[in-house]
């Protein structure tokens, strides 16, 4: 059986799994994206469903100061004698901590601070009843390295002081590190290269736990930094687990590029799921044939692992091991205000104001914050603007949107609302409706950088319109009531060129707003 990757699409980034009662669990980065952690579920490691988030109130997730890429940084899950933690990075606010639930459907903890630095941490439960917190962190010399503290799990409080076990293999950001026991060896995995297109999987063992660790003759053992032209690229950052049939299973993110001569990627980095094999005491990601095959966009590589290159690839196509049986996957499915009602999918930037929206069965309302108040506005590179906005999942998608600006008999110059392809504050296209002396306008902008533009303004005679947005991996198109106002390259939206390592949003905003005024959204996200 085959499936494709990614499994989870659009941002989704640093994935974390485990196993517990029959079942697989799964968490993702959010940065300033509230509520954070989003928290997966799946019978079967290759469909998963969202099931909630980890940190859903203010007092666990704190983001006032936080702007585009900070915020929450690499969750790691465990699930240890009948209780599931999530341990994760706050970086602009009270740094590592983890929360903890006995109802995995349920609310998590409040937050226990782990004073140990560095990011991307992680829990490892010892065979002894010991637990040891590992994150990544810099010497006294400023190399980079892993290191490790024990803790006391009921309380965070350290028990011993940090300790480095490894300083990786020499690629650039060591990150993501994860501790398993497997036998008589501890098992030590990390992410080097930068979580771009030189990202890449090592891991080493040990028989002791401090040490010393030998590292994989095979490292990377997945990475696709030479695989030119391939949509899948800067795979790494990833979690291991064994599935209750046997096999043995790697989650890690990855990206997917616009087209095979233009290295951009703009949805985020998603997670991907890969087949594990053992040899020796070592594991190996990656489905073992080595046969190969050609590559939609052109590129030849080896369907996984291959000693003599020393490292796995990621692929867009999968086949799993004859013993790992899934339900036929499900990747493309229609979005609207019915579907969302439970609104596990929507997010805010930053702790909102909920007094500024309003849910209903087929609509959204948002109310923008008034201009005399210091209203903020999706421009604005802290805070929380009134925007509520969903992932990006697909490359080819239509979407549709009734708008219409509630009250504007009262005029109020610049109050606007509609729809935003958002990637941050500085990169966004915004399709929208204005109002301008006594008049309504539909309009669509462009900014990138500093650079902003009007593209087309088209008169309106009532306060609504239907509005339109139609994309492909290069580009977007916009439509106000049937007309075409603009068309915009997707590549000034991606990463490489907005920097940080988000994904875009396509969101409902309303600001620049007067006399609590709201604004009407009827469907949003609907694909054709």
């Amino acid at each position: 059986m085959k499936y494709q990757n990614p499994v989870l699409r659009g941002m989704y980034p640093d994935p974390s799994m485990c196993a517990a009662k029959g079942k697989y669990y799964m968490v993702c980065s959010t940065f300033q994206y509230f509520p954070g952690v989003p928290l997966f579920e799946s019978e079967d490691l290759i469909n998963w469903k969202q099931i909630g988030h980890c940190l859903t109130r203010k007092s666990q997730l704190l983001l006032e100061k936080n702007n585009t890429g900070s915020g929450i940084y690499a969750p790691t899950i465990r699930y240890n004698k009948g209780r599931f933690y999530m341990v994760v990075t706050n970086v602009e606010n009270i740094g590592n901590f983890y929360v903890w639930t006995d109802d995995i459907y349920g609310e998590w903890s409040e937050p226990v601070i782990v004073e140990q630095n560095g990011i991307d941490p992680s829990l490892f439960f010892d065979d002894d009843g010991k637990v040891y917190f590992i994150s990544n962190g810099n010497d006294k010399e400023g190399r980079a390295y892993i290191q490790m503290s024990q803790i006391d799990i009921e309380t965070g409080k350290k028990i011993t002081e940090n300790e480095p076990l490894w300083y990786g293999t020499g690629g650039r950001y060591i990150e993501a590190p994860h501790m398993y026991k497997f036998g008589d060896y501890y098992y030590l995995l990390n992410a080097e290269g930068g979580t771009e297109y030189g990202h890449m999987v090592n891991y080493a063992r040990s028989r002791n736990i401090r040490g010393p660790y030998e590292p994989c003759p095979a490292n990377p053992v997945l990475t696709n930094r030479n695989l030119g032209g391939y949509q899948l690229q800067g795979a790494g950052h990833g979690d291991l687990v064994q599935a209750y049939d046997g096999s043995w299973w790697f989650c890690h993110l990855a990206f997917r590029q616009i087209d095979r001569y233009m290295p951009f990627h703009h949805l985020g980095r998603e997670t991907c799921m890969e087949p594990v094999v053992w040899e020796d005491g070592w594991f190996y990601i990656g489905t073992k044939n080595d046969s190969a095959e050609d590559c939609a966009c052109g590129a030849v590589v080896a369907n996984g692992y291959n000693k003599n290159q020393g490292y796995g690839k990621a692929l867009l196509e999968v086949e799993a091991p004859d013993n790992h049986k899934f339900q036929p996957q499900k990747l493309s499915y229609v979005k609207n205000f019915s579907s969302l009602s439970t609104k596990l999918d929507w997010c805010y930037l930053c702790n909102p104001d909920f007094e500024n929206y309003m849910l209903g069965s087929d609509f959204f309302e948002l109310r923008s914050q008034p201009q005399e108040q210091g209203g903020l506005t999706i421009d604005t590179p802290v805070g929380s603007p009134s925007f509520i906005g969903i992932r990006q999942c697909e490359f080819d998608e239509v979407i549709s949107c009734t708008v219409e600006l509630c009250g504007s008999g009262a005029v109020y110059e610049g109050r606007s609302a509609g729809l935003s392809v958002y990637m941050d504050c500085n990169h966004h296209y915004d399709l929208y409706i204005i109002e301008r002396g006594e008049k309504l306008f539909a309009e669509c902008r462009v900014k990138i950088g500093p650079a902003c533009e009007l593209k087309k303004s088209l008169p309106l005679e009532g306060c609504k319109a239907d509005f339109k947005i139609v994309s492909n991996q290069y580009g977007y198109d916009f439509y106000a009531d049937g007309q075409h106002l603009a068309h915009a390259d997707s590549r000034y939206l991606s990463s490489e060129v907005a920097c940080g390592f988000t994904g875009v949003f396509i969101g409902l905003y309303a600001q620049n707003g007067g006399h609590g005024k709201f604004t009407k959204f009827e469907v949003i996200h609907k694909e054709e």
